[in-house]
């Protein structure tokens, strides 16, 4: 990517304002779900969280950090929760602050099944899932860094009472004010280990059709809030935290055969160098899709997000981590701006400001660029000045 030059360069199609049956956005760049564990210990949202998402409601569309629906969900120390009253008032500050600034914000209901670990967890309980499977360790762990624990295999009961924490929780959402929610289906967490072949080894009929657990959620949340305020992401094929999908097109094109009559606001859907999953899976989905092309990759470019528009892969396009460093990436993008602020790894899952809300916009940037230069000039003239009078 270069600067802009003098000539003005023809705007991105990734500012080009999105209208649909369910949404209406300004353009089509959306904050991707990223954890960044800015919570109390309780799984109330820090103040700072506010900040974080008010400074970037310039996207299109905000996706928040996974949110636990329960405490059984919870799947690391410092993750927000949507489960109890003092995190109903959290996430509102957070809403309220984005809304302030003419923004939209989904939560995103995240239960970690297997995903956990006694030490990390409000219950200090072992996690459940779908099978008795552990994760690959170590894990990271409040105070440190542990083994995994063999998760306890959910009963019928367990299952009907996780969808119900997730209809609480996307209840519990709209009363915070969030604009929707959207339901964490991908990257090893609940509803990918349903899906995947080796966390889901039941024989019972979520075993038969690792589908249907993923049909009975969405659907109990879109009667619950409205399809056109749920979301849905999945993950086909998606490798981490040791999860194997041997064939994962049959799969995933039987569940968006399923779900697409329900009409939701939109499917957020990331791709994988062994499935295209974003052609394949376009065609089966009616609605809104939104691309995510970052995921075990480099962090998404500019050409890369309107590569995947021309290429009609999808409506909208999340960014990560190029969104986490430039908290003004529509500007930046309009700029033409290289993208090229850096991560603060130090500083990436701490509790505070630093690392989090510190990153400059542009603008910032330039007036701070113009104060050294400014100073540079001040101190080259007066030693001009020092020098002259030395030698009279």
């Amino acid at each position: 990517m270069t600067n802009a030059s003098s000539s003005p360069s023809p705007k991105s199609a990734l500012l080009i304002p999105y209208s649909s049956a369910r949404l209406s956005l300004p353009n089509r760049i959306v904050l991707a779900p990223m954890s960044r564990h800015r919570a109390h210990e309780d799984g109330t949202p820090l103040p700072v969280v506010a900040d974080f998402y008010a400074q970037r409601a310039e996207a299109g569309l905000l996706i928040t950090e996974g949110i636990w629906p329960h405490r059984r969900g919870q799947s690391g120390w410092r993750i927000p929760g949507l489960e109890t009253e003092a995190h109903v008032a959290g996430w509102r500050a957070v809403t309220e602050a984005v809304h302030a600034r003419g923004g939209r914000i989904f939560a995103q209901l995240m239960h970690g099944g297997r995903q956990g670990h006694p030490r990390s967890r409000v219950l200090g309980d072992v996690p459940a899932g779908p099978s008795p499977v552990p994760t690959p360790g170590p894990l990271h762990v409040k105070d440190g860094k542990a083994e995994p624990p063999v998760p306890r295999e959910m009963t019928v009961d367990d299952i009907r009472t996780a969808i119900d924490d997730h209809v609480a929780a996307a209840r519990n959402a709209i009363r915070a004010g969030f604009d929707g929610v959207e339901i964490h289906g991908a990257n090893s967490y609940l509803t990918h280990q349903f899906l995947a072949d080796n966390t889901n080894l039941r024989t019972d009929a979520y075993g038969r059709d690792k589908t249907l657990f993923a049909r009975e959620l969405v659907t109990a949340v879109a009667d619950a809030i409205g399809a056109e305020r749920l979301g849905l992401r999945l993950s086909p094929g998606n490798p981490q935290f040791g999860m194997v999908e041997h064939d994962p097109a049959p799969r995933y094109r039987a569940l968006l055969d399923a779900l697409d009559p329900l009409g939701l606001a939109y499917l957020h859907l990331t791709d994988n160098d062994d499935y295209p999953a974003l052609a394949d899976l376009r065609p089966r989905w009616s609605g809104t899709l939104i691309a995510n092309v970052g995921e075990n990759h480099e962090p998404t470019t500019q050409e890369q997000g309107e590569g995947t528009l021309a290429a009609g892969h999808a409506e909208l396009v999340s960014y990560g981590r190029a969104f986490l460093t430039h908290p003004d990436l529509p500007a930046r993008i309009a700029a033409n701006d290289p993208l090229a602020t850096p991560i603060d790894m130090a500083h990436l899952y701490t509790h505070g400001a630093e690392g989090y809300t510190d990153y400059p916009t542009m603008e910032e940037e330039r007036e701070r660029e113009r104060k050294r230069e400014k100073e540079t000039a001040t101190a080259e003239s007066r030693t001009r000045v020092l020098s002259g009078a030395a030698g009279r």
